[in-house]
C-alpha cells in the first residue's frame, strides 16, 4: 500500500533553485513545505577539510556519494543528484545578463525575446545576490547595469590580476572583478573566504551552497526535507487540469510507492530532470506529456560556448594567491560600444570577456626544451628563467542560439531501476548561430590576438569548448502558450498549479554564467507562489 504525504507545496528538487523557493516562501509566506531530493546528503560540513586534503593529494571526488549510479543522461553536463544539487561544486561565479540577452530579436532580429525585460529582473537579482552574499563590484554602467549595490565588497584583486588589468584596459577593455558568491564579509552566519583555492569543495563555507540553507529550514521546522526518493510521474486530478499528485519510489522502499499530495507543485530539477518528469508523465489524455500542448517540453536547449587562449606576456607575473578568482568584461556583450558591436560585419555576434591567472609552461620540468634532464641548479636555472615571463588564460563565452530540435527527449534503451526511461540530450544550433559559428569563433580569437600584440605578447595556444555551457530550457517561458511551456513566472500554461522554476524556463543562455540568473527567476516564481497562500506574521524580537 503506498504511503501518503499531504503538504501545501512540494518543491521536487533539492539544489539551488529549490533552496531559493523554499528560503523565500517560508519566510512570506503561512504554507506547509516538502522539499523532495532524489539523492543523499552529501560529504558533511565538518568533514571537507579531510575530503579537500584527500581531492587535493589524490583527486579524489571531495562529494561522497552525490551521483545516483542508475540516475543519468546522455549528453547531460553533470550527474550530481545531492542536497545541494551541482551548486555543492560550482565555482561561485555570479554574474547577471545583460539587458540585451532579453531581447535577442527586438535588438538583432534573431530568435526570440523574453517575456520579461532586465529591469523586471533587476529586484529578484539583487535579492538573489542578499541571499547568497555576492561579492562584487559594478562595471561601467551602461555595460553593468543595476539598481542597488551589491550586498558586499567584491573579493580583493591579486597583484597578478590587478597587472592583467592594466594590460586589458591598455587597449580599451574596461574589466572588473567578476562577481563571486564568496564571503568577503561575515555573512548570514558564514565564514570570510581564507582562499584556499580549492572553491569546488570550500572548507569553510565561505562559499554559498544550497544545502546550508535547506539544512537551516529543515532543522528550524520550516520545510520538510525527504532524500532517497525519486518522483516517477505527476498525476492529474480526475476530470481537471490540476496536478493531483506526484508518485515516487524511496531508494531504502524501493517496492512502495510514495504519494504526495499538494496544492502546488514546483518543479527545481534543473535543465534535465524537469522537462524529463513532464515527458515521462504521459497520460492518455496528454500523450507526449504534461504541459506539452505546445509541444516545447524538452525543446530550445540552450547555453553558450567558449574559446580560450593562453597567452605568454613579457612581464613577470606571481600567480597561485587565489587562482579561482578573474576578470570579466560585458564590453562585447552591448551592440553600441565602438569596436565591440554585437553586429559584426551585419552579422549577429556577442561574447563576454574573462581574464585569469596562469602558471601554463611556467612550472619546474624535468626536460628543457632539447629533452636534456634538468637536475639541481640547472633544473632551478631553467625554472628561474621561464617565470621571468608571465602566461594568464583568456576565455570568452558566446550566445548561441538554440534550434526547436535542441532537445531532450525519453531515450527508450537506457533505463533506470524502475524501468523509467532515461534522457537523451542532443544540443544543436540555431541557422543563426550555426551558420555564424566558424565567423564567431574568429572573431573572439582576433580580439585575443589584438590585446595580445598590444601587450607585446604571443599567443601559446587556443582551444574552442565544443560543450554547452550553463546549459538551461527546454521549458522555457514566453506569452504564447503555443510556443512556450511557461509564463514569465514559471507557471505552466496547461496546468495552473504547476510551477517550472530556474534553468528549464530560459529562452536563451546569454553570454554569462547562469546560476544567478536561475536563483533570480525562482525568486520571482516564489513571489507568484506566495500568493495563493497566507502572509507570515512579522516575527516578534
Amino acid at each position: 500500500m503506498a504511503r501518503i504525504v499531504e503538504t501545501d507545496v512540494l518543491i521536487i528538487g533539492g539544489g539551488i533553485t529549490a533552496a531559493m523557493v523554499a528560503e523565500k516562501l517560508t519566510e512570506e509566506r503561512e504554507a506547509d513545505v516538502v522539499v523532495l531530493e532524489a539523492g543523499r546528503h552529501s560529504t558533511p560540513f565538518e568533514d571537507r577539510f579531510d575530503r579537500r586534503r584527500r581531492y587535493m593529494d589524490y583527486g579524489e571526488n571531495p562529494w561522497v556519494e552525490d551521483h545516483i549510479h542508475d540516475q543519468s543522461a546522455e549528453g547531460i553536463m553533470s550527474r550530481s543528484m545531492a542536497v545541494g544539487g551541482q551548486a555543492l561544486h560550482w565555482g561561485g561565479a555570479t554574474p547577471r545578463f545583460s539587458p540585451e540577452d532579453f531581447r535577442l530579436q527586438a535588438m538583432f532580429g534573431v530568435h526570440q525575446d523574453w517575456p520579461i525585460d532586465y529591469d523586471t529582473l533587476d529586484p529578484y537579482y539583487q535579492e538573489a545576490e542578499e541571499r547568497m552574499g555576492v561579492a562584487g563590484v559594478q562595471g561601467p554602467a551602461p555595460l553593468d547595469p543595476r539598481g542597488a549595490p551589491y550586498p558586499m565588497p567584491a573579493m580583493p584583486l591579486t597583484w597578478t590580476l590587478e597587472r592583467l588589468r592594466e594590460w586589458v584596459e591598455k587597449v580599451g577593455i574596461p574589466a572588473w572583478a567578476n562577481p563571486m558568491a564568496k564571503n568577503t564579509v561575515p555573512w548570514r552566519g558564514r565564514n570570510v573566504c581564507q582562499r584556499c583555492d580549492t572553491c569546488n569543495i570550500c572548507p569553510t563555507g565561505a562559499k554559498y551552497t544550497p544545502e546550508f540553507t535547506l539544512a537551516r529550514l529543515a532543522a528550524e521546522g520550516r520545510v520538510r526535507l525527504e532524500t532517497r526518493t525519486l518522483v516517477r510521474r505527476l498525476e492529474l486530478e480526475e476530470g481537471t487540469d490540476r496536478i493531483h499528485a506526484a508518485v515516487a519510489r524511496g531508494y531504502d522502499a524501493p517496492d512502495e510507492d510514495v504519494v504526495y499530495r499538494a496544492r502546488t507543485f514546483v518543479l527545481a530539477g534543473g535543465y534535465t530532470w524537469s522537462p524529463h518528469l513532464l515527458l515521462l508523465s504521459a497520460t492518455d489524455r496528454y500523450p507526449d506529456g504534461l504541459a506539452n500542448s505546445s509541444g516545447t517540453v524538452g525543446r530550445y536547449m540552450t547555453g553558450h560556448r567558449n574559446v580560450q587562449a593562453y597567452v605568454e606576456l613579457p612581464m613577470r607575473l606571481l600567480p597561485g594567491m587565489y587562482y579561482g578568482h578573474s576578470l570579466l568584461s560585458k564590453r562585447f556583450q552591448r551592440p553600441t560600444v565602438e569596436g565591440g558591436p554585437g553586429l559584426s560585419r551585419g552579422r549577429y555576434v556577442r561574447h563576454d570577456f574573462r581574464v585569469w591567472e596562469s602558471t601554463v609552461a611556467r612550472g619546474p620540468r624535468a626536460r628543457d626544451d632539447g629533452g636534456a634532464l634538468l637536475l639541481g641548479d640547472a633544473a632551478m636555472e631553467d625554472w628561474r628563467a621561464r617565470t621571468a615571463t608571465g602566461t594568464t588564460r583568456l576565455r570568452a563565452y558566446y550566445d548561441v542560439i538554440p534550434d526547436r530540435d535542441s532537445r531532450l527527449v525519453l531515450d527508450p534503451r537506457a533505463t533506470n531501476r524502475f524501468g523509467d526511461p532515461l534522457p537523451r540530450l542532443e544540443f544543436r544550433d540555431a541557422p543563426a548561430s550555426r551558420e555564424l559559428r566558424a565567423h564567431t569563433e574568429e572573431r573572439i580569437r582576433g580580439v585575443f590576438d589584438e590585446v595580445t600584440r598590444a601587450g607585446g605578447g604571443r599567443i601559446l595556444r587556443t582551444a574552442v569548448d565544443d560543450t554547452q555551457d550553463h546549459p538551461g530550457g527546454g521549458c522555457r517561458m514566453g506569452d504564447d502558450p503555443g510556443d512556450s511551456v511557461v509564463d514569465s513566472w514559471g507557471r505552466a500554461h496547461d496546468h495552473e498549479n504547476l510551477f517550472v522554476v530556474g534553468a528549464p524556463t530560459l529562452v536563451s543562455g546569454g553570454c554569462n554564467n547562469g546560476t544567478l540568473t536561475f536563483s533570480a527567476l525562482s525568486l520571482r516564481s516564489a513571489e507568484e507562489i506566495g500568493r495563493e497562500y497566507s502572509a507570515r506574521p512579522p516575527e516578534s524580537d
